[in-house]
């Protein structure tokens, strides 16, 4: 199957364009398209079997529930059974945004995009052309993100393709996105409300609105025998070819750790990778060394990092080791990111 890629802009051929592509969701076809986190793998999410389609494109377990995108917060009353009164105030400050909330669905959502639960999650985008979009597919877009499987998620069109260039229908081309990480979600179907995904919407600026809630993010439950509720919750997700292993402990000791253990595999003709601040770069003469960024620039690290992960599987790294990133505000959202990534490989020193 050959992709259709639409590269859009401002031009009046963008509302066309994006029409063109609403049809092929409304007649059950993948379309892949930019958000302000990351791309999206699209499908009509009242059609089960469009549904279906994503989980094949993508190699996705079934039990692995779908983000069903709107346009119009009028619409939520159709997918969502009960929506209470501190979800609606978090919709009024954070929607449209990186934020996914949760709740008991109704019968118009089939069990496909659900992973077989009897909830659905639900957020709104901020950007124009995915709100477009939307529209122009009836208002229900049921989107993970667009690549293979436990992949770093993509952050450019170019990603898309790389993945997916012969399971998607047309490719939307957007240019790169604005902040790199999939969104916040939060769970109201439950006894107690909690976050299930840390991002850019942190449990402080979610209590603010609603006050105190759980917090379940980087609870690993790769091993238990439950159903996620949330995507990234379960499988491994994120990750590059090489294994990587996150490093633990202050500065000093983790750049000691890392540029032994590199200096160990260069010597046996191994080429293994390193991801630290700007900083730190310098710290390490051997091995190949990728910068997330100043360690003051939270939203560039966060944008940065699934690209620097696919960067690796470009140049056939060996091993990768990663420094800490447990930065103040957007830490718990990149070392999520990262724990994911590497399977849960801490080293501790």
């Amino acid at each position: 199957m050959s992709v259709k890629v639409i590269r859009v802009s401002e031009m009046e051929s963008r509302r066309a364009d994006l029409e063109s592509a609403g049809q092929v969701l409304k007649d059950g076809g993948l379309v892949a398209f930019p958000t302000e986190t990351v791309y999206g793998l699209g499908a009509n999410a009242l059609d089960f079997d469009a549904a279906c389609k994503i989980y094949e494109a993508k190699g996705r377990p079934s039990d692995n529930p779908l983000i069903v995108h709107i346009a119009e917060i009028e619409k939520l009353p159709l997918i969502a059974r009960e929506i209470p009164k501190q979800a609606i105030a978090l919709a009024k400050e954070y929607w449209p945004g990186p934020l996914t909330m949760i709740f008991p669905k109704t019968k118009l959502v089939p069990a496909g995009v659900t992973g077989g639960l009897d909830s659905v999650a639900v957020r709104m985008p901020n950007h124009p052309v995915a709100l477009e979009l939307i529209k122009a597919a009836g208002g229900f877009v049921a989107a993970p993100s667009a690549n293979t499987s436990g992949k770093p998620s993509p952050t450019s069109a170019k990603h898309v393709i790389e993945d997916l260039s012969e399971k998607v229908d047309v490719v939307v081309d957007g240019g790169d996105v604005t902040l790199g990480l999939e969104s916040t979600i939060i769970d109201f179907s439950g006894e107690k409300v909690a976050i299930l995904r840390p991002g850019y919407i942190t449990k402080e600026m979610i209590e603010t609105i609603i006050g105190e809630v759980s917090d379940d993010a980087n609870k690993n439950i790769d091993k238990a025998n439950i159903a996620p509720k949330a995507p990234g919750m379960k499988y491994r997700h994120y990750a590059p070819k090489a294994p990587l292993y996150i490093v633990e402990g202050d500065d000093v000791a983790v750049i000691r750790e890392i540029k032994k253990r590199v200096q160990t595999e260069v010597a046996t003709g191994e080429s293994p990778g390193i991801i630290c601040p700007a900083s730190h770069v310098s710290e390490y003469p051997q091995g190949i060394v990728k910068s997330l960024g100043d360690v003051d620039d939270e939203a560039g690290i966060a944008r940065r990092l699934y690209g620097v992960l696919r960067e690796f599987d470009e140049v056939g790294v060996t091993n990768i080791y990663s420094e800490n990133f447990n930065t103040p505000k957007l830490g718990v959202a990149i070392m999520n990111r990262l724990y994911k990534a590497a399977g849960h490989k801490i080293i501790k020193v």
